[in-house]
């Protein structure tokens, strides 16, 4: 449990919010690409020689990192007010560590859960958007820890609708597609009501985690489940309609995918990633985010989770 440490969120303009920390396997067509410089720190991190000789050959000679991420995840990858350019923390905290291998980053929007076919398939060097590590997912790609962050449930202001979470059965929960939450959270709860016989959770599913938010603003839905960063940032960016209900739970770190057979490249970005921490710039990146509550000091590729 991620109880002890709380995640604040800046407020930010945009009202595209969140994408959850998971990942699948089929493969569609996501929006335009922003090509962003090594590094958007104030002060951006010298090239390393001996992380540069471990690139991938494809990776070296192209000059640039192909990340594929979903950009509706506030405040971790989402579109500027330009609806063009991905920002975000884990934007800004991979683009140090690209600069630690003298590389530009290219962003491409791209569906959440296609992402880690797209990377297996070569059409990413590496996929980027909240991924929670677990034991699944490893067995698909290669995965680089870097941050922690737990599920929060939010509901209207005032939790009209009486929501529990500890029993949600005959509730209207909506969740986005291809998450944690909607592949192993809530299923969990739907067998428990089962069990009990009570009525089944009326799960609410959209790709587009903004309109999972929009549900609960509307009431079409009571509640829904998300992580904690964006569930903080869909309260901030709705104004006040909406409300974190109890603490966040189940944390587990995200971590970068990478394809399965790349693990001395994951060692190389763990390798940035301490450097980064070494010389303060991960510290600073999270705090500009307000995330700083999330942060990790045991950066590791394919770390033991359960």
């Amino acid at each position: 449990m991620f109880r002890t440490r709380a995640i604040a969120v800046a407020t930010l303009a945009t009202t595209a919010l969140a994408l959850t920390a998971c990942g699948s396997d089929s493969l569609s067509e996501g929006g335009g690409s922003s090509t962003t410089p090594a590094a958007s720190s104030s002060s951006t991190p010298s090239v390393d020689e001996a992380l540069v000789a471990k690139l991938p050959e494809k990776v070296k000679s192209a000059g640039k990192i192909v990340i594929g991420t979903d950009a509706t995840y506030q405040p971790n990858e989402y579109l500027d007010a330009d609806g063009k350019t991905v920002i975000g923390m884990d934007v800004e905290l991979f683009d140090a560590v690209a600069a630690k291998f003298g590389l530009k980053t290219e962003w491409v929007p791209s569906a959440f859960d296609s992402i880690i076919l797209g990377t297996q398939s070569g059409k990413y060097d590496i996929g980027i958007s909240s991924f929670t590590v677990n034991a699944e997912r490893e067995q698909q790609a290669t995965m680089v820890s870097y941050f922690t962050a737990g599920t929060q449930w939010v509901t209207k202001k005032g939790n009209p609708k009486g929501i529990d979470p500890e029993d949600a059965c005959g509730k209207n929960v909506a969740v986005q597609k291809g998450t944690v939450q909607a592949d192993t959270d809530l299923p969990a709860r739907q067998d428990k009501c089962k069990a009990a016989g009570k009525p089944a959770i009326n799960v609410l599913v959209d790709a587009d985690q903004g309109k999972v938010t929009t549900m609960v603003v509307s009431g079409k839905a009571d509640a829904m489940l998300v992580d904690l960063p964006p569930a903080i940032a869909a309260v901030d960016s709705t104004n006040g309609q909406l409300e974190l209900l109890g603490e966040q739970y189940d944390s587990a770190p995200y971590g970068y995918v990478l394809p399965k057979d790349q693990t001395d490249f994951g060692a190389a970005i763990v390798e940035a990633l301490k450097q980064l921490e070494a010389d303060g710039t991960y510290q600073q990146i999270l705090a500009k985010w307000k995330t700083e509550g999330g942060a990790i000091s045991d950066f590791a590729v394919n770390p033991s989770v359960s």
